[in-house]
């Protein structure tokens, strides 16, 4: 008996490998030809797309799918092009399932869609220079009416206050349970909404008293980075090229864009702010600010910071990170992690 067993068994596992093998086999029978495929695509462009048969199979048809949504059916191997138009920036998974001789197959590629304009280079003019406290580890910062409020990171030293502008000083300050770091900040409808950056967690207070309302747990499984809003939705970043549209009724995630410029993603888009209907957002690790087009993610103006933060004198001082704007002077805050100071900008094309 235990004999059967064991031939019974090599002969299940040699069987199994053998189909193994065989499934090996025919998922080389067609690829897309890559080719003919180009490295970046803008929306205006179309794909040109064509199976390999490599063993000559007779095939019947083939449905393709364009990140995972049925595109068309074609007869035979027939060639296709599909219209970029309305696709969201970053990669685009493209599928084909063919059919050929009582089988099918699938088979996989990718490309990778990038903004149409490139990014033009801004000009400022710096109006004034305040101070700012250099332990402020600035997470998040925006006006509310006319005081500055300003969140700050680090496990155990997190906070959120209403500053005085001009002199950095802390009028009112909330401190974060210690186990939580602080992330970004936004003022919607007298209600303060705040980030902490991997616990996947956020706090609404009252922008008035600064009373903790509710504490929520993320949408999604991201990190919380920055942080601004529209009047009537907010935006938030994780770190990557990702901005998230979040409902701040529901703390629900209804869409997102990926920011790209016309030649690549700009990953770790951190603090965010809403300015005249686009979104600056500041890169973390580097001294310049990305104009990003909210229903887009395309990067339609860049400002290059680098001159700011060689007058930081702080030796402490960390990344550019913080922009608040000034809707009464038209003019932007900008500081960074333990900058010694802060900058009024008055920005121009």
């Amino acid at each position: 008996m235990k004999m059967y067993k064991a031939v019974t068994f090599i002969l299940l596992a040699f069987i199994f490998a053998k189909c193994s093998d065989n499934n090996k086999d025919k998922a080389n029978y067609f690829s897309f030809d890559d080719s003919i495929l180009k490295p970046k695509y803008q929306s205006t462009d179309k794909v040109d797309l064509k199976i390999l048969n490599s063993k000559d199979k007779t095939i019947d048809s083939i449905v393709y799918f364009v990140n995972d949504i049925k595109t068309i059916t074609t007869k035979g191997n027939a060639a296709f092009s599909f219209d970029l138009k309305g696709k969201k920036l970053g990669y685009q998974n493209l599928k084909a399932l063919v059919y050929f001789e009582s089988d099918t197959i699938s088979t996989q590629t990718r490309i990778e869609l990038v903004a149409d304009v490139a990014p033009k280079l801004l000009k400022y003019t710096v109006v004034n220079t305040y101070s700012h406290n250099v332990n402020a580890f600035t997470e998040g910062f925006e006006f509310f009416r006319d005081t500055l409020m300003e969140s700050t990171g680090q496990n155990g030293k997190s906070y959120f206050a209403k500053t005085d502008y001009k002199t950095g000083e802390i009028i009112k300050k909330v401190d974060i349970d210690q186990q939580y770091f602080g992330e970004g900040i936004t003022v919607v409808k007298d209600k303060i909404y705040q980030l902490t950056w991997q616990s996947a967690v956020g706090f609404i207070y009252d922008a008035n008293t600064l009373k903790k309302l509710k504490t929520f747990n993320f949408d999604k499984k991201i990190e919380g980075w920055g942080m601004t809003n529209d009047g009537q939705y907010i935006y938030q970043s994780d770190g990557t090229e990702k901005v998230w549209k979040m409902d701040p009724e529901t703390q629900k995630m209804i869409s997102y864009v990926n920011v790209y410029t016309n030649d690549s993603k700009i990953k770790s888009v951190n603090e965010l702010e809403w300015i005249e209907g686009k979104i600056y957002g500041n890169i973390w690790q580097k001294d310049a600010i990305a104009v990003i087009n909210p229903e887009t993610g395309a990067v339609e103006g860049v400002l290059d910071l680098s001159a700011l933060r060689a007058k930081v004198t702080n030796a402490a001082a960390e990344v550019l990170n913080g922009i608040a704007y000034n809707k009464k002077t038209n003019t932007i805050f900008v500081t960074g992690k333990n900058w010694d100071k802060t900058f009024e900008l008055k920005i121009s094309n």
